[in-house]
């Protein structure tokens, strides 16, 4: 079957043909196999039926470069762009969008019935601890005519999964599992000891290093330590992958390290060890129009020393990053400009970007509470990034690791090559918004309905319908399996419960329901939900002249990187609103509600004055100045700017609402003020 001019491979087709008989599917692949085919076939037949179509992505940055790849195949009036502190073009045919905006788009009973189908990319995003409810509420909410494009990564269980879908949309979803790979996968080790080895014989030479090692010997404190010649020496660095990397011809590749500041550091470093560019002449002439062109579209940002790297052929990217600097190193990947890019996660998510090799710093990350080995899930999304298909036969992957690391890695190691997939389990909590939006469309009844949909309910229906036949049976603990049975029947349901018995206790809902100010105030915010139901509540915002409120709003709703000081010494009357928004913060209400939802408050009171010069029309680069810094945070400061902004249209809602047309009208304006320069680039 050809599309596009091209061959489909055999999964491809086996869930076109799904789609064009009706089905919903889910597509299961690895990597960089071409699953986002399929979803671009449905974007082609909902366009020619006439029908709307949305594409969601769990990242911003995934759903920008999906907009501009749509913008580029069917034209600016038909694709549109919807990610909270942009949109662009909202009533477009083909919209892109975060899975939060739909979400938030079916809560508000907006209609949909013209809409032919719902991609939802990386669909594993499911089980994320922070952000995996609004996938389960996107497919209970969605009509049930709406068609469902899953993509996935592989996954442990995925029938389980695929049962659970086909439960709550109400009609078959056709799995279509793909588990070759275009370009296989070669892994490899390196260390300054082995060199570029495979797993196996790295495994060799560390258990005939540990067979040589000396005894342990006695240490003061009753300590013992082997003394293992593994230890001595210099440790491998990045360099040394470079070097071996280089004289195997294996560039270009990425380097993921789990930290924005070693990006620029490695980076840096790398382009100082060269003793000339990475790059042909002729692709250096094509770098240098590219750059004098970015140059007069970004200023400052594109200065002389980030220059100079990306003259070498090595760039950086993070998070963190400048937009513009961000939307540069990807064209220049793009158009194989770049050699070696010292990256992040982010760079792994969705984006295509594919490189001939791909290197690991590690494999250990701080994941929020500890530093931990990176799922296999994880591993292979970077993983996967290697080897480009039409152009290598192998793709390599290379995990730079010392002995001393790995006896307590191999065990995940050899997960990663085996390819021990974690299944992918619900992280289903509803939030405060979601609870009164619920109670605001739905009466009771339906909520439990609704909620009995969720894969957390259906995995523990399972788990109980498994305890209730084993007590049936009269199996050892009867009565406790019953018992156990029946609490994860209606874990979901009692869960809700609470949350709804604590909004009546504080005052939000009275007894039969009815909404309350608090309610009616909550039902309008997504972020920073009761601490900013509290503010509103208190009036201290009240009076508050708008570009000092979006600077509270920006402290609300980011903080500055650890590594990040103020230049500065916040102003008298901000220092004085910061102490009042601090008391109301710390009242039992933010407390109890944080404790209740697993939440904890955002509060940095030295981005009030960052946000507020923001507001105030100060240049970004003056901005930066009033930081000490690092690495960049030129990304992490508009990205904070633009969560504000967000909040601050969510508080026209609740003014309008009110009836305070005065108040809404201005904050509408500060709308306006704020969207100017990197707020508005489509990064």
């Amino acid at each position: 079957m050809m599309y596009r001019d091209f061959e489909l491979d055999a999964f491809q087709e086996q869930a076109i043909q799904a789609l064009g008989a009706g089905h919903s599917v889910l597509v299961s692949a690895p990597t960089g196999t071409g699953k986002t085919v399929v979803a671009d076939w449905i974007v082609d037949q909902a366009l020619a039926a006439g029908r709307r179509v949305i594409y969601t992505a769990p990242i911003k940055a995934l759903s920008n470069q999906k907009f501009r790849d749509y913008t580029a195949l069917h034209g600016t009036d038909r694709v549109g762009l919807v990610t909270g502190d942009l949109v662009i073009r909202r009533d477009a045919p083909c919209l892109v969008m975060t899975t939060e905006i739909l979400r938030n788009i079916l809560l508000s009973g907006e209609k949909v019935d013209d809409l032919a189908a719902v991609v939802l990319d990386e669909i594993h995003f499911l089980d994320d601890r922070e952000r995996g409810t609004t996938w389960e509420e996107v497919l209970i909410y969605l009509p049930s005519h709406v068609v469902i494009v899953g993509l996935s990564a592989t996954l442990a269980n995925l029938e389980e999964f695929a049962s659970w879908l086909t439960h709550v949309r109400g009609h078959p979803v056709e799995v279509v599992v793909e588990t070759k790979r275009a370009v296989p996968l070669s892994f490899q080790m390196f260390s300054e000891k082995t060199g570029l080895v495979s797993l196996d014989v790295y495994d060799a030479r560390f258990r005939k290093e540990m067979r040589n090692a000396p005894p342990p010997i006695q240490r003061r404190g009753n300590f013992k330590q082997r003394g293992r010649s593994s230890d001595r020496g210099r440790r491998t660095s990045h360099l040394d992958v470079y070097r071996a990397l280089e004289e195997q011809g294996y560039l270009p590749y990425l380097y993921f390290v789990f930290s924005r500041r070693d990006t620029e550091v490695h980076a840096r470093a790398l382009a100082r060890y060269l003793t000339g560019p990475l790059l042909s002449p002729e692709e250096s002439a094509r770098l240098k129009v590219r750059l004098d062109r970015a140059a007069i579209d970004i200023g400052p940002a594109l200065d002389t020393d980030v220059r100079a790297l990306y003259e070498k052929g090595v760039a950086f990217h993070h998070a963190g990053l400048h937009v513009s600097l961000k939307a540069i190193v990807e064209e220049l990947y793009e158009a194989k400009l770049v050699k070696v890019l010292y990256c992040t996660s982010t760079f792994a998510l969705g984006i295509n970007m594919p490189a001939r090799s791909v290197a690991f710093d590690g494999v250990k990350k701080f994941d929020g509470r500890t530093m931990s080995p990176l799922p296999t899930r994880g591993f292979m999304q970077k993983a996967g990034r290697a080897g480009r298909r039409g152009m290598d036969d192998v793709g390599h992957v290379v995990v730079r690791m010392d002995f001393p690391d790995y006896a307590e890695l191999q065990p995940i190691l050899a997960k990663y090559r085996e390819g021990s997939y974690e299944p992918v389990r619900s992280s289903f909590n509803l939030s405060w918004n979601s609870v009164i939006n619920l109670l605001r469309r739905h009466p009771p009844d339906r909520i439990r309905e609704i909620l009995d949909k969720s894969f957390l309910s259906w995995h523990l229906g399972k788990q109980a319908e498994m305890h209730r036949k084993s007590a049936e049976q009269g199996h050892k603990g009867a009565a406790k399996l019953a018992a156990r049975a029946e609490r994860a029947g209606s874990r979901c349901w009692d869960e809700f419960d609470r949350k709804v018995v604590w909004l009546q206790h504080i005052g939000y809902l009275d007894d039969d329901l009815n909404f309350n100010p608090g309610a009616r105030v909550l039902q309008h915010l997504q972020i920073s939900e009761i601490p900013m139901t509290e503010l509103v509540l208190s009036g201290v915002l009240e009076t508050v002249p708008p570009t000092r409120l979006f600077g509270v709003l920006c402290a609300l709703t980011n903080e500055l990187p650890r590594h990040a000081e103020r230049n500065f010494r916040l102003r008298s009357e901000d220092r004085a609103l910061a102490a009042q928004v601090a008391q109301v913060l710390g009242n039992l209400t933010v407390l109890e509600g944080n404790e209740l939802a697993g939440t904890e408050t955002t509060w940095d009171p030295d981005l009030v004055q960052l946000g507020r010069a923001w507001a105030e029309g100060v240049a970004l680069q003056e901005i930066l100045l009033m930081v000490r810094s690092e690495t960049d945070i030129s990304g992490d400061l508009i990205t904070g700017f633009r969560r504000a902004k967000d909040l601050v249209g969510q508080l026209v809602d609740v003014y309008r609402a009110g009836g305070d047309d005065t108040r809404a009208d201005t904050l509408r304006d500060l709308v306006r003020t704020v969207s100017r320069d990197e707020v508005e680039v489509v990064d």
